[in-house]
Formats: C-alpha cells, structure tokens, sequence
C-alpha cells in the first residue's frame, strides 16, 4: 500500500534549481498535491548550505506551516565555476573534495535532521536527489572524486537516518533518489543536452515512483526508473 496519503501537501528544497522547479510546476498542476511550498537561497527565510545556520533557520520558519507529508530535497552541485570533476588522481584537491561534501553530504545531512521534524507522523516521504555514481559497487569507470565520495557519503547518512526514523516515525520512508540525466546547467558540459530528458519529465518520472513507495521502502536507493540501486 503506498505510503503517500491524497490528498498531501509538498516542500521542495533548492525549487528555483531545475529540477527544483520543475518539482513545483508538476506539483502546482497536479490534483492530489493539496499544496507545494518551496524554499531556496531566494525565498523569505532562504536555505544556503554556503550558511549551515541557514538551515534550521528555515527549518523553524515552517513549523507552524507544517506538517509536510513530502518533502523533496533537490539540490546538489556536480561542478562550479572553479572546479570541473576530476578525471585523474592528480588532480585532486582538499579544496574541491570539501566543497562538494559540504554542499552534497553535510548540507542534505543537516536537512534531515531538521526538517524531518516537520514531517507528518501519520504518514509522509523525505526523498533526497542523489546519483548513481555514488553508488560504490556500480563504480567501473572511476574519476569524478569528490563527486563520488560527496553522494556515497550522502547515501551513508540516509541510510543511517532512516534506521533511526523506523523508530520515532515508523510511518516514513526517506528515500536517496537517482534523477538519470537531466537536461540542465549541472549536466551540460557533459553531453546532457543530448542525452538527457527535459526537467518536466525527469520530475513526473520521479514523482510516480514516489507515490508508488511504502513504509518498507524506507533506507533505499532508488532510481527514477523505480530500479533498486546497489550501495
């Protein structure tokens, strides 16, 4: 039985980023979505994981808001306007690796932990976008160190949270989600534009596995495609 009640009211986090808005515009259309809130580095009280305070603050903003039972964290960062991913051993950097685990693992961390206290105890799903190539066993190609290492860190730490939530909210599932490639600034320099699919269709091929998940689900590292992903 899916987990997901209807009609449920949504929170996407990082929704002015691609796929972020293109959560919010699925939802805002879709009839068993009652309400879609977002938050981003642009809203009222904003969430910039540059500011780690930022996120229990945005968190207590929306506690007399709540209670949520989606929430869909979408943001992540792949390369920035200093580093590309690494391809060889040498070119990794203390720099690089810290960033990305601060924006992937230690931002999204710090998510959990705070707005899974806005989450619906009757009933609700916390998915967090992570990526196939964080996967430690699905890893033939190597490279892209610190993006690796930031989304398998990032798969250890749901993991771990969901243990803890299958005791204090026993009827939440928080789930690692796979996007595939999306057309977007994130993946453009590598070939996204022709092998990617349009954020709308990304977004709606995630959201019907997301309405699909039960209780069980919880502590999975799932793709878009609803494909059972290896650590």
């Amino acid at each position: 039985m899916a987990l997901l009640s209807q009609p449920y009211r949504a929170l996407i986090i990082g929704s002015t980023g691609t796929i972020g808005s293109a959560f919010m515009e699925l939802l805002q259309d879709k009839p068993t979505c009652s309400a879609v809130l977002g938050l981003s580095r642009q809203s009222p009280h904003p969430i910039d994981y540059q500011n780690p305070d930022s996120i229990e603050l945005a968190a207590k903003s929306l506690v007399d808001t709540g209670p949520f039972q989606l929430i869909i964290n979408t943001i992540g960062v792949l390369h920035t306007d200093h580093w590309m991913p690494e391809k060889r051993l040498d070119e990794l950097n203390s720099d690089q690796l810290m960033e990305l685990m601060k924006i992937n693992a230690i931002g999204p961390a710090l998510t959990i932990r705070h707005f899974s206290k806005l989450l619906d105890p009757s009933n609700s799903v916390m998915v967090t976008l992570s990526a196939k190539v964080g996967s430690i066993e699905d890893n033939r190609l190597g490279g892209w160190y610190s993006y690796r290492a930031s989304k398998a860190a990032l798969n250890m730490l749901i993991k771990t949270a969901s243990i803890e939530l299958a005791r204090s909210k026993p009827n939440t599932a928080l789930i690692a989600l796979h996007p595939g490639t999306v057309n977007s600034r994130l993946s453009k320099p590598f070939r996204g534009e022709q092998i990617g699919r349009p954020p709308l269709d990304a977004a709606s091929d995630m959201l019907q596995v997301i309405e699909s998940l039960n209780k069980e689900d919880s502590g999975s590292f799932i793709s878009y495609s609803g494909e059972r992903l290896p650590w």
